[in-house]
C-alpha cells in the first residue's frame, strides 16, 4: 500500500479565518462561541460560533457570488488555503489523477431566503439558481471548478461524520493507486433560523457555551466553518518537495446499527479499532485522541466508554480534549477542522484545549486538556466523528517523518 501524505490545509471558523488564525486560537484558548445570531438578520434565541469578519466580497467576484450559497464559498476559501500551503500539487497532473471528495453540505442559506420570499412576503418566484446554490454536492462542486480539478470528485453524506468519510475516501483512493492527489475536507453554513430552531427543538443545544467533558455541560452549540486538506502519494510529495505536515496512515468506519440519535460505545470502539488496525497502530502507540466530544451528556459519556473499552487503563494518562468548545458543533465540517487541529498538534507540539470547563466530570474520569494548551511531544493521534444514525468514521494520524 501506498503512503499518504498532508501537505496543505485550509481552514475557516468562529475563531478564525485561516490556519494562523486556529493555531493562535489554540495557544490562547480563544472561544469563537458568542450570543445566537445566524446570517439572516432574524435571532434565534441560541449561542453560536458564526465566522467572523466574513466578507464574501474579499473573495469572489459579483457573479460567483451570486452562484454561491455561504458554505460553498466558505470551502472554496479553505480550499484556496490548503492548495496554496500545497504549492504545486496538482500542477503537471494527469488530470484524471487528481480529485476533490468534501462532505455534503445543503445550503440553508439560500433555502431560508426562498422560504422568507416566499411565505414571508409573498413573492411567488424564488431565486433562478436556488437549486445549484442548494444542492448538497455545490460545495465539491465550486471546489473543482475553483481549483481546476478534473477527475474524481464527489460528495459524502453521513452528518456529522461527512468530512472524516470525505477524508477518508480520499485517502484509500490515493493509497490503492486510484489519485495520486486529492483535496478533501467538508464545510457547514447552518446558521439559519428555521435550522436552528430545528436544532432547539432536539433539545440538546446548550442555553451559554459548550462544555465537553465538564460535570456540568448541558449542549452542543452549532457552528459554521470549512476545512480542508491535500492529500498526496508520498513518494510524489517528496520528490516535488513538497511540505510535509504529517501521514494519514489509518481509516476507520462503522455502523452502530441501533439508534438514530443516540450513540452506540460499541460502534464507536469498533471504527476506532478499524483505524488502528488499518495504520497498524496499537492501543499503547497513541499519544492524543481529539474527540468526537460534542458536550452532550449523553454523547460526551459514551465516546469515553467507548475510549475506556478499547484503551483500558492506558486511558488515564492519554490525554483527549474537543475542539467543539472553541468553534462549536460544525456538523458535517466538524470532521475536518477536528483533523486541522490534530494536525496543529502533531506539527507544533502543543494539545488543543477543551474549553469552559468548570470542573472535568469525575465519572468520566479523563484528561480532557482543560481550558489551556498543553505543551507535548506526541507522534500519533486518532480523530473521531461520530454521526445520527450511528455513522461512525476514524482517522489514525502520524507525524511527519
Amino acid at each position: 500500500m501506498r503512503r499518504v501524505a498532508i501537505t496543505g490545509i485550509g481552514a475557516i471558523s468562529a475563531v478564525g479565518n485561516s490556519v494562523a488564525d486556529h493555531l493562535d486560537a489554540i495557544r490562547a484558548g480563544r472561544v469563537g462561541i458568542r450570543p445566537g445570531e445566524g446570517v439572516t438578520p432574524d435571532r434565534s434565541g441560541s449561542p453560536c460560533a458564526a465566522v467572523d469578519r466574513y466578507r464574501p466580497e474579499d473573495h469572489f467576484d459579483a457573479k460567483p457570488i451570486a452562484l454561491m450559497d455561504r458554505v460553498s464559498q466558505l470551502a472554496v476559501v479553505a480550499a484556496r488555503e490548503a492548495l496554496r500551503e500545497a504549492g504545486a500539487a496538482v500542477d503537471g497532473d494527469d488530470p484524471m489523477r487528481s480529485g476533490a471528495i468534501f462532505g455534503a453540505a445543503l445550503g440553508y442559506a439560500s433555502i431560508e431566503e426562498g422560504y422568507r420570499r416566499m411565505y414571508g412576503e409573498g413573492i411567488p418566484r424564488v431565486h433562478p439558481f436556488l437549486v445549484p446554490r442548494a444542492m448538497p454536492s455545490a460545495p465539491a462542486s465550486h471546489v473543482c471548478m475553483d481549483l481546476r480539478i478534473m477527475g474524481p470528485s464527489l460528495s459524502t453524506a453521513s452528518a456529522c461524520a461527512s468530512a472524516t468519510h470525505a477524508i477518508g475516501l480520499g485517502f484509500q483512493m490515493i493509497r490503492s493507486g486510484l489519485l495520486d492527489t486529492c483535496v478533501t475536507g467538508g464545510c457547514e453554513a447552518p446558521l439559519t433560523l428555521g435550522f436552528m430552531r430545528s436544532w432547539d427543538a432536539l433539545r440538546v443545544v446548550a442555553r451559554d457555551t459548550c462544555r465537553p467533558f465538564s460535570r456540568d455541560r448541558s449542549g452542543l452549540v452549532l457552528g459554521e466553518g470549512a476545512a480542508a486538506i491535500v492529500l498526496e502519494e508520498m513518494g510524489k510529495a517528496k520528490a516535488r518537495g513538497a511540505p510535509i505536515l504529517g501521514e494519514l496512515a489509518g481509516f476507520g468506519m462503522s455502523s452502530d446499527a441501533a439508534d438514530i440519535t443516540a450513540s452506540d460505545p460499541d460502534g464507536a470502539r469498533r471504527a476506532m479499532s478499524a483505524a488502528l488496525n488499518d495504520a497498524a497502530m496499537g492501543i499503547d502507540d497513541i499519544d492524543y485522541v481529539h474527540a468526537h466530544g460534542t458536550g452532550t451528556v449523553l454523547n460526551d459519556r459514551n465516546e469515553v466508554q467507548a475510549l475506556r473499552t478499547l484503551f483500558g487503563a492506558r486511558l488515564a494518562t492519554l490525554p483527549v480534549s474537543s475542539s467543539k468548545a472553541m468553534v462549536g458543533h460544525t456538523l458535517g465540517a466538524s470532521g475536518a477542522l477536528s483533523t486541522i487541529f490534530a494536525i496543529l498538534a502533531l506539527r507544533e507540539g502543543i494539545l488543543p484545549p477543551t474549553m469552559n470547563v468548570t470542573e472535568p466530570d469525575p465519572e468520566l474520569g479523563i484528561d480532557c486538556v482543560p481550558n489551556a494548551a498543553r505543551a507535548a511531544t506526541i507522534s500519533t493521534a486518532l480523530v473521531n466523528s461520530f454521526a445520527f444514525g450511528g455513522l461512525n468514521a476514524v482517522l489514525a494520524l502520524r507525524k511527519a517523518d
